[in-house]
Parts: C-alpha cells; sequence; structure tokens
C-alpha cells in the first residue's frame, strides 16, 4: 500500500457537488492500494500514519502526532499513486490492485484508525472527486509498505 500523507489545516472532498467529507486540522491521507497487498500491512500503516511526529509543539518543531493534537482524518482512495509512466504519454495503472480487493483494505484501514478514536471522514470509493485543501508547510510524506517489508 502506498499513503500520501499531508498535513492539513482543513480539507474536504465534493461528489457532484456535494461535500462528502471535511476536516479541520489534521491529515489528508491519499491512500493507493497495489497487488501484493494485503490485510497484513495495515496495522503498521495506521500505527505509523497516527504516531508520525509532523505536528508542531509549541517551540515550532514537529514533534507531535495527530493523536497528541487530537487531529482528524481524511481519507481518499486514490489508485492513481500506482500509476507507471515509463512508456509513452499516457500513464498506465496496471500495478493498481481490482477495485474490490482496493475497496476492501481501503475500508479496514478507515475502521483501525477510527477504533483509534480517530474522527475520520472519507471520500467516496471509486468516485470521480474533488479534493480541496490547504497544505499546512507544506508537509507531505510518502508512506509505502509491502507486505514483504
Amino acid at each position: 500500500m502506498k499513503l500520501v500523507l499531508q498535513r492539513v489545516s482543513e480539507a474536504s472532498v465534493e461528489v457532484d457537488g456535494k461535500t462528502v467529507g471535511e476536516i479541520g486540522n489534521g491529515l489528508l491521507v491519499l491512500l493507493g492500494v497495489t497487488h501484493g497487498d494485503d490485510e497484513s500491512v495495515i496495522p503498521w500503516l495506521v500505527k505509523k500514519t497516527t504516531e508520525l511526529r509532523i505536528f508542531e509543539d509549541e517551540n515550532g518543531k514537529m514533534n507531535k502526532s495527530l493523536m497528541d493534537i487530537g487531529g482528524e482524518m481524511l481519507v481518499v482512495s486514490q489508485f492513481t499513486l500506482y500509476a507507471r509512466c515509463k512508456k509513452g504519454r499516457r500513464p498506465d495503472f496496471i500495478d493498481a490492485a481490482e477495485p474490490e480487493k482496493a475497496e476492501r483494505l481501503y475500508e479496514d484501514f478507515v475502521q483501525r484508525v477510527r477504533d483509534m478514536s480517530v474522527r475520520v471522514n472519507t471520500g467516496v470509493f471509486g468516485a470521480f472527486m474533488q479534493v480541496k485543501l490547504v497544505n499546512d508547510g507544506p508537509v507531505t510524506i510518502i508512506l509505502e509498505r509491502d507486505v514483504e517489508n
């Protein structure tokens, strides 16, 4: 799985002009799934995402986690994270997992974060979405975890 974490002061996602999810201070998480992924990678990703110290403390140092600040999370499915752009000018998405598998792992990730008492909103899996955000910092981090790691 591949996650792009963006520290935000606010973020929202719209489908057909209607807001389906929004948060204040926290993380926008773009989540992509590839073929070899399974449930075994999710606990590590959830722990790392919620405990990564990328929020500023009172001294302006990145020393606090999402859990420390009581932040929110907006999770949006993003198969394009597995785009291959080596040939030609049009990316292919052959490395992205099939939708049924991707949705199951996406929902599992979201539920496990909610189980940690984090307020989580989401986009709509498989929908065409517009994501709006104010990237705070900016801070953007890519997390990747393979089943073998």
